[in-house]
């Protein structure tokens, strides 16, 4: 057995089920050996897509990614995902092939680039070592929630494995470390996951003393909405959520959604109405406390995370509390004793009559062949499936769909926005239905980042995806213009000719419809009946006259 053999089997037995990348003379043979072995290759047609892909597999399955790319430019060509993944914090094992000769055309330093964008850089250096550094990439994923890059130098892939290094191998089985848990990313706490007894006493007392707490919940609190709202149910506490951890306390009286810039008006005022305000397993970044401005004048801010680097990283807090959410949640439910807190049945009745923003009156700006975002989006809501999974790209667009569409739970919600590239919406979309075959793929994108993701489609069609891509039209990079625009600027630069995204979608296989108006969207109903064979493209013609709600908020940020 040669090394690439060697690490293909070898993450597999750790549990590699799907491989995403593109294929090149690099990484030829491990991506076969993890085929052998038992893995589903997912071809892209760029890298790029690809890691994406990877990405989103792992958010939503509960598996560690895994990706494999061409040395050199098979791996730049993938950076962007990558940095996405890294600064995620997802399990993601990046496998590239390696030219270590500075003569060859594909030599680049890897290892630089990889903690450029903070990945952990490893290496396959000789047969002896291949299996246990295989292990090692994929233990260093799961256990640390962490993005590796495995390099594979082409030389080193052609040498053999020692039968005594592959038997030592194999009679130990896989390298220690904890599995992926679902969903959420995170390891089954160990025993060690609970903070000291005068941090969980700290913690009680001030749940004691609100009269108005609010939860908001994070990535890292993915696993725990049990534990919860168990412990919400006591301290009488509303619960809100990070974008990433969308949909998690779905179906609750008490869900005010999200907290930040999508956050509706009522959560905002409720939010920013609380005396405590304690997030679990959420970083509190400038986005989920809308520049700060959701942080309560007079009350208090608490966090509890794994990781003790990300107490107050982001915002000042009167408490870090480090330790797994579930296993803290749960303590705390015997240290606190059940009040009403900013639980009332008027509180109740807001929540159930303006706790959405499609339930926010506003004045439809539809006109001359274009839709207004809002009544779109809602449209569509109305429209697909409750059992959907959306994902988004970024730009001027994005909140319509991250709002106005619901989904199930959080599972239903894939994010990468933590680099905020666009054109990464299609690929999230494409990874996130194969790991979850039972939902509905929704993919929003703006004109911007469907161009640059147009190869993809391709993908969708290959792997018989019955996705639905909704694509909102303002023929511009509509940030830049109602950022520069106000001020005089030139927009020659962010504004484009029309172009017919249906007909470009048809090329590839696609179903199209093309919505200018409310009732185009009969074409979205009919491909809703049936038989659903191919997926559907709905290039929609938005209005454009304004920028969304959110994007004063997000440039404030610039």
């Amino acid at each position: 057995m040669i090394v690439a053999e060697a690490v293909g089997r070898a993450l597999a037995g750790r549990g590699a089920r799907v491989v995403f990348g593109v294929v090149g003379s690099g990484n030829f043979h491990v991506t076969n050996a993890l085929v052998a072995a038992g893995a589903r290759f997912v071809a892209a047609r760029h890298e790029g897509g690809a890691a994406t892909m990877a990405d989103a597999y792992a958010r939503v399955s509960g598996r560690a990614g895994v990706l494999s790319v061409h040395q050199g430019p098979g791996l730049t060509n993938a950076l962007t995902g990558i940095a996405e993944a890294a600064k995620s914090r997802t399990p993601l094992v990046v496998l590239a092939g390696e030219a270590t000769d500075r003569r060859s055309n594909f030599h680049v330093d890897q290892h630089a680039l990889a903690e450029a964008v903070g990945a952990v850089a490893m290496r396959v250096t000789s047969g002896e070592e291949a299996w246990a550094r295989a292990e090692e990439a994929h233990r260093t994923a799961t256990a640390e929630r962490r993005t590796v890059l495995l390099s594979l130098p082409l030389d080193v892939q052609a040498l053999p494995c020692p039968d005594v290094a592959l038997a030592a191998a194999l009679a130990a089985g896989p390298a220690a470390g904890p599995a992926v848990a679902p969903a959420d990313l995170a390891a089954d706490p160990p025993d060690e996951s609970l903070p000291l007894a005068a941090e969980l006493d700290a913690l009680a007392g001030l749940l004691a003393g609100s009269s108005r707490p609010v939860f908001i919940a994070g990535r890292g609190a993915r696993h725990a909405r049990g534990e919860l709202e168990a412990l919400a149910d006591r301290a009488g506490a509303l619960l809100a959520t990070s974008a990433v951890a969308r949909g998690l306390f779905r179906g609750s009286p008490w869900d005010l959604d999200v907290s930040g810039g999508f956050a509706t008006p009522l959560a905002a005022e409720l939010i920013t109405g609380a005396d405590l305000v304690i997030a679990w397993g959420c970083a509190l970044t400038m986005w989920t406390t809308r520049h700060g401005s959701l942080v309560p004048a007079d009350g208090q801010i608490a966090q509890v995370d794994l990781d003790p680097a990300a107490l107050g990283a982001h915002l000042p807090v009167d408490l870090g509390v480090t330790g797994d959410v579930a296993a803290v949640a749960t303590a705390l439910a015997a240290r606190v004793p059940a009040v009403p807190g900013y639980r009332s049945p008027a509180v109740e009745r807001r929540i159930r009559a303006e706790g959405r923003w499609r339930d926010v009156p506003y004045e439809d700006g539809g006109a001359a062949g274009r839709i207004d975002p809002r009544t779109l989006t809602i449209g569509l809501d109305d429209l697909l499936p409750a059992e959907r999974i959306l994902a988004v790209d970024s730009g001027n667009f994005m909140g319509y769909p991250a709002v106005f569409l619901d989904v199930p739970d959080e599972n239903g919600f894939c994010f990468t926005q933590a680099f905020q590239s666009v054109g990464l919406g299609l690929a999230t979309a494409i990874g996130a239905a194969v790991a979850r075959p039972d939902r509905l793929p929704v993919a929003a994108l703006g004109d911007g980042g469907a161009f640059m993701s147009a190869a993809e489609l391709e993908t969708v069609v290959r792997l018989g995806l019955p996705m639905v891509v909704v694509v909102y039209d303002d023929e511009a990079y509509g940030a830049e213009v109602h950022h520069f625009g106000p001020h005089g600027h030139p927009l020659d630069t962010v504004r484009f000719p029309p172009a017919d995204l249906a007909a470009v979608a048809r090329g590839h296989g696609f179903a199209a419809v093309t919505v200018g108006g409310e009732a185009d969207l009969a074409g979205v109903a009919d491909w809703l009946k049936g038989p659903r064979d191919r997926p559907l493209l709905v290039h929609a013609k938005v209005t454009r006259e304004r920028g969304s709600w959110w994007l004063e908020e997000a440039f404030k940020g610039h």
